[in-house]
């Protein structure tokens, strides 16, 4: 919910992760398209982001700009890399890519150095991370 007069989120009613999804830098209005979902995904989470957004998360089919890319990723899932490379070609200037990978004690937590090296070639560069539930989120943005 916004608030009267503003468009900061009321995360004082509703989802406890739309604080922490905020913080990666949704908001209302965005086109969200949604990257890597399997049945290990965290619903709270995307419930939380559609929440933010006030309205659905696109699927892969979606063929529009949008303004996010959710990225839910696993180690063992490729080439983040080239994944990263084909998040960018759906996003309008000034959008970010939201990486979600496993949190700790995960067997299939990507390890922070994949990270930085598949933003250092895409000329991306992350945000700290912010806890959502199993998963960490990191804000990615172009460098300027």
């Amino acid at each position: 919910m916004r608030s009267e007069g503003t468009d900061e989120v009321d995360v004082a009613e509703g989802n406890p992760l739309a604080a922490p999804v905020t913080k990666l830098g949704f908001a209302p209005g965005q086109i969200v398209i949604e990257y890597g979902y399997d049945d290990d995904v965290d619903d709270a989470v995307r419930e939380a982001v559609e929440q933010v957004v006030e309205g659905p998360l696109e699927d892969e089919d979606y063929d529009g700009v949008v303004d996010v890319v959710l990225l839910w990723w696993r180690d063992g899932d490729g080439d983040l890399a080239d994944e990263l490379v084909d998040a960018l070609t759906t996003m309008e200037e000034g959008g970010f890519i939201a990486l979600l990978t496993p949190g700790a004690g995960r067997g299939d937590r990507v390890p922070a150095h994949d990270v930085q090296e598949a933003c250092t070639v895409c000329s991306l560069t992350a945000s700290g991370g912010v806890a959502l539930g199993e998963w960490v989120g990191q804000r990615l943005v172009g460098r300027k």
